[in-house]
């Protein structure tokens, strides 16, 4: 049983539920929030940043009946998680795909409400000029089965699939998170696997996962990612990756989210206030107190700025990058139907993977049109968004046909530049959440760099920061 111990009198209490601000409407595909323009001087706790973890964050003090303000520098929740919508389409920023088996998304989300379209669970491979399915054994035996003889591999590798599934599933999320670790490469080899599996679907699979072809990502995340997808499925909301943040955003109380609200500074107490309150100050001078502490829920390279010498939030590596394009074309013209996830392995060219998004949802297109979406790894700095999108042509041309890829229009290119952070080993994917007195850190940067970390980092921000303020006992 929780017991909840309140710091403040019924009516002080009342009161601060009553500060924070409205939330308006969110949309089927993206945030539709309108910018307020008051805000309560202070609240029970600050939350910096509407992102995955953010929002965890929100959702646990919530549950716990704490007051709490959300604030947000975009015009929309959802941090890198974020749908735009273009011409009719619904374009992700970046290559964004949901597994179902995560463990902390299963407990925040409602699955139905998403209306989530699977991907086949495996891949077609594009290698010596044609294309190869590899499949998950475990959903696909037959498929599988039929894969064997491919070149993808050897008929040794393919065999090494469920021994390698099996022992991921033995071990619980806890005890892969602090394992012994590996750059995930040498796992491999460990294991076993031949170098023409990871040249061939390794490093073009896992390294649009871990936005790193080269596979140096800590063997922690490798096998908690495996766990996942044995678990579970690839799968895609109907509405865009959006409607992830947007869900958990809505459940949150009225008078709770601030956007377009953009904090400069994190201060340990508010200036003359002799509280020992911990405060924020906005981009127009503004100041927030908190009566509990702040939740700092923004990126790694953010974080470090708003904290400047926590030597925890200094980044130390380089952030995974990635260059999405999309484009559209007939949906009568797309050359397979399949909801398949497609693996450059021939180790030449720019494209990491691509697919066909309506293929898998329906919805993130018009009725009678295709998205395509094509992912890169790196941010390709010398090369012009016109070279970009001229060279992937040029190359998918060779996949698909001159006369089919000539015929697509582009719709948009995203350079993202922080898109994960870089968790090559050493890492410690369990760090403590409190940053100083009164203050939390939070994000995947802080655990697994994937959705769940960010989920689950939320959560472990806000539970710190009620044990410290004797808000919560067990």
């Amino acid at each position: 049983m929780t017991l909840f111990l309140s710091p403040f009198p019924p009516t002080q209490y009342a009161r601060h539920q009553h500060r924070v601000l409205p939330k308006p409407q969110a949309s089927s595909f993206s945030s539709s929030f309108q910018p307020i323009q008051s805000h309560p001087k202070s609240t029970g706790v600050v939350v910096i940043g509407a992102g995955l973890a953010g929002l965890a964050a929100a959702t646990h003090l919530n549950s716990r009946n704490i007051p709490f303000l959300l604030l947000e520098a975009s015009d929309a929740v959802g941090g890198r998680v974020r749908t735009d919508v273009v011409d009719g389409f619904l374009l992700d920023r970046g290559f964004q795909i949901f597994i179902t088996a995560y463990p902390e998304a299963q407990k925040l989300l409602h699955y139905p409400s998403l209306n989530l379209r699977n991907f086949y669970s495996g891949a077609r491979v594009y290698y010596n000029s044609q294309f190869h399915t590899v499949s998950n054994p475990l959903r696909h035996f037959w498929d599988s089965v039929q894969s064997l003889a491919n070149p993808i591999g050897s008929v040794f590798d393919k065999l090494l699939i469920a021994p390698t599934t099996l022992r991921v599933l033995s071990k619980s999320d806890d005890e892969i998170l602090t394992s012994e670790e590996l750059p995930t490469v040498d796992l491999l080899r460990r294991f076993g696997f031949s170098d023409s599996i990871i040249r061939r679907f390794f490093r073009p699979f896992f390294g649009g996962v871990f936005f790193d072809r080269e596979l140096e990502t800590t063997s922690r995340l490798f096998h908690f990612i495996f766990k996942c997808l044995a678990l579970g499925d690839n799968a895609l909301p109907a509405n865009g990756i959006g409607a992830i943040p947007e869900q958990l955003a809505a459940k949150l109380p009225p008078n709770s989210i601030l956007l377009n609200s953009k904090v400069v500074s994190v201060d340990l107490e508010e200036p003359g206030s002799g509280s020992g309150s911990p405060s924020v100050r906005l981009e127009n001078g503004e100041v927030i107190r908190s009566d509990l502490g702040i939740i700092v829920a923004v990126e790694e390279p953010q974080a470090a700025k708003l904290l400047p010498g926590r030597s925890e939030l200094v980044k130390q590596k380089p952030a995974r990058s990635t260059v999405c394009l999309y484009f559209s074309m007939d949906r009568s013209q797309v050359p397979i139907r399949d909801p398949v996830l497609f693996l450059n392995g021939s180790g030449m060219g720019i494209v990491n993977n691509m697919f066909f998004a309506t293929n898998v949802a329906p919805s993130y297109g018009p009725a009678e049109k295709a998205l395509v979406s094509v992912s890169l790894i790196g941010m390709f700095e010398g090369m012009s968004d016109d070279d970009l999108r001229a060279e992937v042509v040029r190359e998918l041309s060779g996949w698909f046909g001159d006369s089919m890829v000539g015929s697509w229009r582009h719709l948009r290119t995203y350079r993202i530049g922080f898109a994960q952070p870089n968790q090559r080993p050493p890492t410690d994917l369990m760090k403590n959440p409190r940053i100083g007195s009164g203050v939390y850190a939070c994000g995947d940067h802080l655990t697994s760099a994937t959705f769940d970390g960010a989920l689950l980092s939320g959560r472990r921000a806000a539970e710190a920061l009620l044990r410290d303020k004797a808000l919560v006992r067990g």
